[in-house]
């Protein structure tokens, strides 16, 4: 049995997102959708005294009207260091800040200009860490129909990857 997750790439993902990954054979990254502002695709938030304060990847050109993997990132990598310099400052007394630390610095000193192949990058990196063996693939790699939307589009990279069961977050249930 064919087991498959579809899902945008989203910077530094809520842990559901890797409970899908690890759950299925192959993962799909759903880069060639529409990018959505305001969204968790190149933000997350940290806590700094208790408090949500979110943290970006800058991005060059960024418009709902593009696929997320028409996106580049800033090229000033200066503002990926400020944002690892308060991620050390606010946790560097945590568990396991070692660790997680590295990680993050593997993420966000990538030189990988365009956003999905640096979230695609970081997906992989996390999921190495953590020993998943799960095939990641980017859907925009994949022969498909580009003119199908929504849950038709899913169907039809299920289809295509012989997907025997179609695994979804629980925000995507209906």
């Amino acid at each position: 049995m064919r087991k498959i997750g579809i899902m945008q790439p989203y910077f530094v993902p809520y842990i559901g997102y890797w409970q899908l990954l690890n759950a299925v054979d192959t993962y799909v990254v759903f880069d060639d959708v529409n990018y959505i502002k305001r969204g968790w695709i190149n933000r997350n938030r940290i806590l700094i005294n208790k408090e949500p304060h979110y943290i970006n990847l800058e991005l060059s050109g960024a418009s709902q009207n593009k696929k997320i993997n028409e996106i580049e990132l800033s090229e000033d990598i200066e503002l990926r260091k400020k944002t690892l310099k308060t991620i050390e400052y606010n946790y560097k007394r945590a568990p396991f800040y070692e660790e997680t630390m590295n990680l993050m610095k593997k993420i966000l000193l990538n030189k990988e200009k365009n956003l999905a192949l640096f979230l695609f990058d970081q997906i992989r990196i996390v999921a190495n860490y953590f020993d998943m063996n799960t095939e990641i693939i980017m859907s925009s790699s994949l022969e498909k129909n580009n003119e199908l939307k929504g849950q038709d589009k899913i169907i039809d990279i299920c289809r295509k990857l012989n997907a025997d069961v179609y695994y979804n977050a629980i925000g995507g249930m209906n």
